[in-house]
């Protein structure tokens, strides 16, 4: 399978000697090859800044500014350190090989360079670019279809939030840092009002819309450290690390009447609700969420019986 078509590929060629430069053009155009010309380090910069070339091949020895100084900088530049860069030099000095794979090189040739060798060495790397390119973005790829199929796995499809598995995960990982650092911690848990009702009257695409339009005002009441999930039905959940009951009963306090004060309109029917919610905080002896969830239920219980559109806090005795 093909990797890549050279009339794709732009090669920028280096050299300080002008005949050198059009012997290499020449040999690349024939192969198809798009190609630019520098004759100095500085040129080679900023073509290599303007132009982005696929590969480069490189002089080492040049005036004013080297080819192993040019590698260095190009090097140092995220956006550009991933060209191949192919070194050419009459020199076989031990020394200055190593130095050029230091500086980033992918390969060296020695002048005069075989015309065959050259070209293989070049569509190699070309080949091997074109490879890491590929598989770089079917990693990515990959790497976000799992984060997709987690977000799927963990979120609520109507309303986008936590589902209840992954709010459960949560809680359990802020009930551990409670007991392990005696952090307060408190849960909501919030029911809407009557939802069977609306459900009944105006029908579930109205009660769905109901849903979305409650949990945005809880949003919109909660800070990012918060955690907010759908528990099931008209049920929801929200978690507050290193919040008391006090604490929690002013956001509770602040969803609710947000939620009273508002109305939706949805197929040209004006809906207005209002929430219960049962609030209960961390206490040590708490070995897992159910026992806060149970009495963050209790309290929720105590609300509705006493008219609902209120927030109930379960005390300890």
């Amino acid at each position: 399978m093909k990797l890549f078509n050279p009339e794709d590929c732009l090669i920028l060629v280096v050299d300080d000697v002008k005949m050198n430069l059009q012997i290499m053009a020449n040999i690349l155009d024939k192969e198809g090859y798009e190609v630019t010309l520098a004759s100095n380090g500085y040129q080679a910069l900023e073509r290599v800044y303007s132009a982005q070339p696929d590969l480069i091949l490189l002089d080492l020895m040049m005036p004013e500014i080297n080819g192993l100084e040019v590698c260095e900088k190009i090097q140092c530049n995220p956006e550009l350190a991933d060209i191949p860069i192919i070194f050419l030099s009459a020199s076989q000095e031990q020394d200055h090989l190593l130095k050029a794979f230091e500086k980033g090189a992918v390969d060296y040739l020695t002048k005069p360079f075989n015309t065959g060798e050259l070209l293989a060495r070049v569509k190699m790397h070309l080949e091997l670019k074109y490879s890491r390119q590929k598989l770089k973005k079917l990693l990515e790829e990959q790497v976000a279809l799992v984060q997709q199929l987690e977000k799927l796995a963990n979120t609520d499809t109507l309303t986008g939030i936590w589902n209840r598995r992954y709010l459960l995960i949560v809680a359990e990982q802020e009930i551990k840092r409670s007991q392990r650092y005696n952090f307060s911690f408190s849960v909501l848990l919030i029911d809407i009002d009557k939802f069977k009702k609306i459900n009944d009257t105006y029908g579930h695409n109205v009660g769905d819309e109901v849903i979305i339009f409650m949990t945005q005002i809880v949003i919109n009441n909660l800070r990012k450290p918060d955690c907010f999930g759908r528990f099931g039905g008209e049920e929801f959940v929200v978690l507050l690390p290193e919040t008391d009951t006090d604490e929690a009963l002013i956001v509770a306090e602040r969803i609710r009447t947000s939620i009273q004060n508002q109305s939706i309109t949805v197929e040209d029917k004006q809906v207005s609700i209002t929430i219960s919610i049962g609030v209960s905080g961390y206490h040590l002896g708490d070995k897992t969420i159910d026992t806060m969830i149970q009495r963050a239920d209790q309290a929720l219980y105590q609300a509705k019986n006493q008219g609902r559109n209120r927030v109930i806090i379960h005390h300890i005795d």
